[in-house]
C-alpha cells in the first residue's frame, strides 16, 4: 500500500480543500447535513476568528498516492489552560476514510505539533473549542444533526481509540415533545415553584439588543463558570457570535429569568435550521438563507442551545423553571419537539429537569482524552 503524507496547510487552496473534504467523507450518509462552507471557513480562519487571538492551531491534510484521506486540526487553548489550570492541548477538525493508518498518521502528526508546545495531553474533538463543536457523536446515528451539532460516521470512534484515545466525559442531547412534557402534574408544579420563589421571565428586547447581549455575556460566563471544560468567552468571541447571530434570532426564543426582578439566567433556543441547509447540498450562503425563509413555516423542531443560572440562584429551582417555560414558549410558537442540549453528563440538576420533562435521551457525544508524556 502507498505510504500516507501528511502536510501542514499553507495556501487559500489547500484551506479550501480542507473544508470541502468533509463532503468526501459525508457523500454517502443520508443523515449529514452540510454545513455553510462560510461558517466552515471562519471556525479555522486565524485572521478573522477572534478565538485565535489566544490560542494557537496547525491544521493538516492527509495525502495517499495524491488523493486528500483525512484531515485534523491540532489546538493550544491558552484561556482554557489558564481557566482550569491544565497543561493540555486539543485535537479536532478531524475526518478520516475508514482506515486506521490514516487516523493513526494523523493523530501523530497532531501530537507531535502538540509535544512541541509542552502540552503533556490532548483532548477532543473540539473544533476549535468547547464554544463551538465539541464531541464525536458515539449514539443516535440514525437521526440528522439538529442545527449547530455536529454529525459524524459511526466508525470514527474505533479510529480514535485504536489510536490510544479514551473516554473522559459524555455529554447528553434530550428529546422533548409535546405530547409528553407538558402533563397536568408537570405544569402545575411548575407554576407553583414560579410563585414560591418569585420568579419572572422576558424575552429579549431586539430595540435594546447592545445592552441584552452584554447582559446575555455576563451570565453566560458566571453561570458555566464552573462547569468542566467551560471557557469564558472573550469580548470579541461574543461579539462575533451576537453578529452573526442577529439575522436569524427569533426574541421570543431567548428567555431571561430574573429572581425578584433580577435576571440570574437566560436560554437561547432556535429552529432547527438544519431542516432547510438540507436543501443546501453545497453549502453557499445564499441558497442556504433563501432555504431558511422558504422552509421556515415548516421547521416543527427546536434547538435548546444553551440554558443556565447562575450558580448562587442555582438551588431556587430557577433551572428547572426556566427549562420549563422555554419547552413551553417553543410549543406556543408551533414547534411539536425540541432537542435540549448538549448537558453534561455528570451535570446532575438539568439531567434531572430533562428527565423530570419526560425527554428522550437519544443522542451521547464524547469527549476522549491521551496523554502525551
Amino acid at each position: 500500500m502507498e505510504p500516507i503524507t501528511i502536510k501542514a496547510i499553507s495556501t487559500k487552496k489547500e484551506r479550501e480543500q480542507f473544508v470541502k473534504f468533509q463532503w468526501e467523507i459525508y457523500k454517502d450518509i443520508p443523515q449529514w447535513v452540510p454545513p455553510l462552507l462560510m461558517d466552515r471557513r471562519k471556525l479555522m480562519d486565524k485572521e478573522k476568528n477572534p478565538f485565535y487571538t489566544h490560542s494557537d492551531a496547525e491544521f493538516y491534510l492527509a495525502y495517499r498516492n495524491g488523493k486528500i484521506v483525512g484531515r485534523i486540526g491540532a489546538i493550544v487553548n491558552h484561556n482554557h489552560n489558564k481557566e482550569h489550570n491544565e497543561n493540555i492541548g486539543f485535537f479536532g477538525f478531524f475526518e478520516s476514510i475508514n482506515d486506521q493508518a490514516v487516523a493513526d498518521a494523523l493523530f501523530k502528526t497532531a501530537n507531535e505539533w502538540l509535544k512541541k508546545r509542552g502540552v503533556t495531553a490532548v483532548r477532543g474533538p473540539a473544533s476549535p473549542s468547547v464554544n463551538d463543536e465539541y464531541g464525536l457523536l458515539i449514539d443516535g446515528f440514525n437521526e440528522p444533526p439538529v442545527f449547530l451539532m455536529s454529525y459524524n460516521p459511526e466508525y470514527y470512534k474505533t479510529l480514535i481509540e485504536r489510536a490510544g484515545f479514551t473516554k473522559v466525559k459524555d455529554l447528553y442531547s434530550y428529546l422533548l415533545s409535546q405530547e409528553k412534557t407538558f402533563q397536568p402534574k408537570l405544569v402545575r408544579v411548575s407554576e407553583e415553584l414560579k410563585k414560591r420563589e418569585g420568579l419572572t421571565f422576558r424575552t429579549l428586547n431586539m430595540k435594546d439588543f447592545d445592552n441584552e447581549v452584554k447582559l446575555i455575556k455576563d451570565l453566560y460566563n458566571r453561570a458555566w463558570m464552573y462547569n468542566w471544560g467551560a471557557v469564558p468567552m472573550t469580548d470579541a468571541e461574543f461579539a462575533g457570535m451576537a453578529k452573526d447571530m442577529k439575522p436569524i434570532v427569533i426574541p421570543e426564543f431567548v428567555v431571561f429569568v430574573e429572581y425578584k426582578g433580577e435576571p440570574i439566567g437566560f436560554s437561547l433556543s432556535f429552529p432547527d435550521y438544519n431542516v432547510a441547509f438540507k436543501r443546501n447540498p453545497n453549502g453557499g450562503l445564499l441558497r442556504g438563507l433563501l432555504q431558511i425563509m422558504m422552509m421556515k413555516k415548516k421547521i416543527h423542531r427546536a434547538r435548546i442551545i444553551v440554558l443556565g443560572v447562575v450558580r448562587e440562584k442555582q438551588r431556587t429551582g430557577a433551572g428547572a423553571a426556566l427549562f420549563y417555560e422555554t419547552a413551553k414558549r417553543g410549543m406556543d410558537l408551533g414547534f411539536v419537539d425540541a432537542e435540549a442540549g448538549w448537558i453534561l453528563e455528570d451535570n446532575v440538576m438539568m439531567n434531572r429537569a430533562a428527565e423530570v420533562m419526560q425527554g428522550l435521551r437519544y443522542k451521547t457525544y464524547r469527549i476522549f482524552e491521551r496523554p502525551l508524556t
